[in-house]
């Protein structure tokens, strides 16, 4: 734990707005340990933690959503599969499984389909 979360603390001197990770109640070891660490490293950075689709079955509740049109999703599941190919191996990688989470959470947020986030903690400032 120790080399991954110094990794982390270097990344966080980058200016960044945003910061993607797993979420910290994934199921794989790897991505939960991620999705904590990256809680304590980027303080000052809004933090969105994502689910990934698995047989764990760990998909759990979110609040904060995106819509997405029906090109962005398209092409979001095209990104998937190429920068994936080592996942295709598995019975559960197909197209059915990302449309259908991106239209469920569509569907609780009122669009066709969305990317669904979890925050523990947002800041917001107007001027």
């Amino acid at each position: 734990m120790g080399k991954a979360k110094q990794i982390l603390q270097a990344a966080a001197a980058v200016d960044a707005d945003l910061v993607l990770v797993p979420s910290q109640h994934d199921a794989h070891q790897d991505h939960r340990l991620l999705g904590e660490l990256a809680l304590s490293a980027f303080r000052d950075q809004l933090v969105l933690q994502y689910q990934i689709p698995k047989w764990d079955g760990d998909l759990g509740r979110t609040n904060v959503y995106v819509p997405l049109t029906d090109e962005v999703a398209r092409r979001k599941v095209e990104l998937l599969h190429a920068s994936f190919p080592s996942q295709k191996a598995h019975d559960w990688w197909d197209d059915e499984i990302f449309f259908g989470l991106m239209r469920l959470r569509g569907m609780e947020s009122r669009s066709r389909y969305a990317e669904a986030f979890s925050c523990g903690k947002l800041s917001l400032s107007f001027s």
